[in-house]
């Protein structure tokens, strides 16, 4: 038999046929490793890809099939996907350890084969046993068309996909798994690229498409490992954020072929599984008796994709016994919230500099957008004065550095959510929408800077 080697970079794929001590395209020292190929084996796989190659075909001949996802059970997730599980996708998940990566793909696996599709759960990390108790847990019940393989050959992955004809097919993880061809270790840049090769190209069979959907392994940076040319094979890149120790789940795409980017998932992560969030502004508010003011609380809203959700930030501020007194805000990034203290400081004259000041929102949701800035300064005026701002009142405008409300992208949407649920009282600003729009039951208050916001509200 005959056998071919060259020379492979670890870190970013390049091919040599012999070995250098620097490569030429990503600029690494020592990163090429030989591999043995097997020449029979190259051959048998060109020529069943030359078998395959169809002739091109005019865009306006191409037939659209408008049936070609599989819809889940699981609102949240056709929601990130864009309406459902495309049948000759490849898509790739990750998370940290312990958010629920393989908690959501095996709840996955059971909405869809109770709708009499085949799923195969290769997993190259975990026993059958495991996956079997981890069922048991969260399942209420166990549907027949499921299959597992504990195994980290992709070679037995492909000879178990032809075997059983699965529709879905899901690899946890990526990393682990490696092709014989092959002689580099498992989770390699080689062996990692080389399986997700493979399971394309069985996902794209055009006379028998497949979905998959794929785990991979996330970095301390909160990025997903190994080469980004793993995210340019796969048609969607979705992400699992959220710490063990907290309930809530965020499921976000960040590249999807068959559908908009802009859209997140809610779970709650309870004893039962990951529970969807069928009403984020529930979730994400508290409930209080009689609409109680309390001290340091302020609402606002954000626009998720297409879904409007009602937040509220709570903020603690408290005398300082060091010279450096504390910036805590794990709903947003530092910088911001420094930023927005020092706005506070400069042009609502209120003195924070031997104050700590603590920031969170309710439900452990992270706030991206610019239009809860004036909300979350508003919070911090109502600790520092131990005034309750009342319920039914909502701030949505951005806060320039001059003092300056700023008007933010889909105000009247926004606004209109409000007034569906009941809400009173909402500052804007001035010149943010319309004159003439008119609303039901909610007021809009238009005023032009900060200091008149404090002072409108704390007269």
């Amino acid at each position: 038999m005959k056998k071919k080697v060259i020379y492979r970079c670890t870190q970013c794929g390049n091919e040599s046929i012999k070995w250098t001590g620097r490569c030429f395209e990503c600029g690494a020292w020592n990163s090429f490793e030989e591999v043995l190929l097997d020449s029979n084996k190259i051959a048998n796989r060109k020529q069943s890809q030359k078998i395959e190659r169809t002739s091109p075909v005019k865009l306006s001949a191409i037939d659209v099939d408008y049936n070609q996802r599989i819809v889940t059970g699981i609102d949240e997730f056709n929601r990130v996907l864009g309406g459902g599980i495309v049948k000759d996708s490849v898509i790739i998940l990750t998370a940290r350890p312990g958010a629920g990566k393989s908690t959501l793909l095996l709840e996955v696996s059971n909405d869809i084969a109770k709708q009499g599709n085949k799923v195969l759960y290769a997993s190259g990390e975990e026993s059958e046993t495991q996956i079997k108790n981890r069922a048991n847990r969260i399942l209420d019940e166990i549907p027949k068309d499921i299959w597992i393989l504990s195994d980290i050959s992709m070679d037995n992955v492909l000879n178990t996909i032809d075997t059983i004809d699965p529709d879905l097919i899901i690899i946890d993880s990526i990393q682990t798994f490696k092709l014989d061809e092959f002689n580099s270790r498992a989770g390699s840049p080689i062996q990692t690229i080389e399986c997700a090769n493979a399971l394309v190209d069985m996902a794209k069979n055009k006379s028998r498409p497949r979905a998959v959907i794929m785990v991979g392994h996330m970095t301390k940076a909160n990025e997903m490992a190994g080469l980004r040319t793993l995210e340019h094979l796969v048609d969607t890149v979705i992400y699992l954020e959220g710490e063990s120790d907290e309930e809530l789940r965020t499921l976000m795409a960040t590249k999807n072929r068959f559908g908009p980017t802009g859209e997140i998932g809610l779970f709650a992560m309870e004893e039962k599984g990951m529970i969807p969030i069928d009403n984020p502004s529930e979730f994400f508010i508290t409930n209080r008796r009689n609409g109680e003011a309390i001290p340091g609380s302020a609402l606002s809203v954000i626009k998720e994709g297409s879904r409007l959700i009602i937040v509220e930030i709570e903020s603690l501020v408290s005398h300082s016994f060091t010279p450096y007194p504390a910036r805590v805000g794990d709903c947003l990034r530092k910088d911001q919230l420094s930023t927005l203290i020092s706005i506070l400081e400069q042009r609502g004259k209120i003195n924070l500099y031997d104050k700590n000041v603590v920031i969170k929102t309710t439900g452990g949701l992270r706030l991206s957008e610019q239009s809860v800035n004036l909300a979350i300064i508003m919070s911090i005026v109502s600790s520092v004065r131990d005034e309750g701002i009342p319920s039914d009142t909502v701030f949505i405008a951005d806060v320039g550095l001059t003092g300056e409300l700023k008007r933010v992208p889909s105000l009247e949407v926004r606004i209109r959510e409000l007034d569906r649920m009941g809400y009173r009282k909402v500052y804007i600003h001035k010149d943010g929408i319309k004159s003439n729009m008119d609303f039901e039951n909610i007021e809009l208050i238009r005023l032009n800077t900060l200091q008149e916001v404090i002072e409108h509200i704390f007269r």
